[in-house]
């Protein structure tokens, strides 16, 4: 690590407990949920267990991106502008509602196959792009690059879901700054991952556990761990304990705006909120199929 590298460290730790969510799946939530409310940019971070028969069927959004990163397994989408398809394990959709979309994601069943697990997070658009037309970008597991800090047999792997690790960089390109990063390292691993001076930074653990920085304290699956946003620190030292320790580390450009949410509708006021549930009464700015349109794969 260079002698200008100061890590961040940790300041909030939140165990996610498993919850029932949608049409018979089951999540773990952690931010957006009571214990870890505010966190700008981010509205919610759910890692979901999709059983056969479960999913979440059509609906609704707008003013914020929905980023579902596929950890097992396969899950089918459909939306009101036309998209459909399926993301793979370690493939990635990222969709920006803007001023509105309607969409199902259900997940895929097939003998042997392991049930659909992964994650969403939703993140808060900036002001000015809450009305944009919606959007997707999405990679399957072949088009997210990796870097590998010390060689490809170095014993870590940084998959570069939107962001730059060590001179890769992802196609994806939010609106707004987002890196998302998943992490697969062997015991001992370490490494220095310079971010963003001042972003809002957190990393959820699949499997294993991780140290940062100085701190001794190794933090468990399931944790979402937030951590510091001084302006001298440069990135974070991360450090696996245990083989198999995965992880995904999460940074993006806070936002000086008024978070008001109603469900998927996320805007700045509550004016807008109530001007977003007369548009989707009456089908319009943005919800013109809101009454008309079905998906195909949300009533299977």
């Amino acid at each position: 690590m260079a002698s200008t590298s100061v890590s961040r460290s940790v300041i909030n730790k939140v165990l996610s407990i498993e919850q029932s969510e949608g049409a018979g799946a089951r999540v773990r939530r952690s931010i957006g949920s009571t214990t870890l409310r505010n966190l700008t940019p981010f509205l919610m971070l759910d890692h979901f267990h999709v059983s056969e028969g479960a999913g979440f069927p059509d609906h609704p959004h707008r003013g914020q991106a929905t980023v579902t990163y596929m950890l097992e397994g396969a899950s089918n989408h459909e939306d009101s502008e036309g998209h459909k398809g399926t993301i793979v394990a370690g493939g990635v959709q990222w969709m920006c509602a803007g001023k509105g979309i309607i969409h199902a994601e259900m997940p895929v069943h097939a003998p042997g196959q392991p049930e659909p697990q992964g994650l969403q997070l939703w993140v808060d658009l900036p002001k000015q792009y809450k009305m944009v037309d919606p959007s997707y970008q999405e990679l399957g597991p072949e088009g997210i690059p990796s870097a590998f800090p010390r060689g490809p047999d170095g014993g870590i792997e940084i998959k570069v879901i939107s962001g730059k690790s060590f001179d890769i960089e992802s196609p994806v390109r939010p609106l707004g700054g987002c890196w998302f990063f998943h992490i697969i390292m062997k015991k001992g691993g370490t490494f220095f991952q310079e971010l963003p001076a001042g972003w809002t930074t957190f990393f959820y653990n699949l499997k294993g556990t991780v140290k940062v920085g100085s701190d001794d304290s190794p933090y468990g699956p399931f944790h979402t761990v937030v951590l510091s946003a001084n302006k001298n620190e440069s990135g974070v030292q991360l450090t696996a304990t245990e083989d198999n320790t995965e992880f995904v580390l999460i940074s993006g450009e806070p936002l000086d705006q008024t978070v008001f949410q109603y469900g998927p509708f996320v805007m700045t006021s509550r004016e807008e909120v109530q001007q977003t549930l007369m548009d989707y009464q009456y089908g319009k700015n943005g919800f013109e199929k809101a009454h008309s349109w079905k998906s195909e794969i949300g009533g299977r």
